[in-house]
């Protein structure tokens, strides 16, 4: 498979999801970082996420009683 039929065969999502995937495995191929250092940010990022839809969450139901 080529790279443009490749790119013709997915949808936008699965586009974003494969230049994420290539991303990773090149920098974590390359040493830029570690599976380890990955899965911290990544987690990060997951908890920073969650705690600032709570805080949406408790904001609208204080703005609407």
């Amino acid at each position: 498979m080529s790279f443009e039929e490749a790119l013709e065969s997915l949808s936008r999502d699965e586009r974003f999801k494969a230049t994420v995937y290539a991303m990773n495995s090149l920098l974590t191929q390359k040493g830029v970082y570690s599976p380890a250092e990955f899965e911290r940010m990544f987690t990060e990022w997951a908890q920073k996420e969650r705690e600032e839809k709570a805080a949406n969450s408790i904001s609208l139901h204080a703005a609407h009683p």
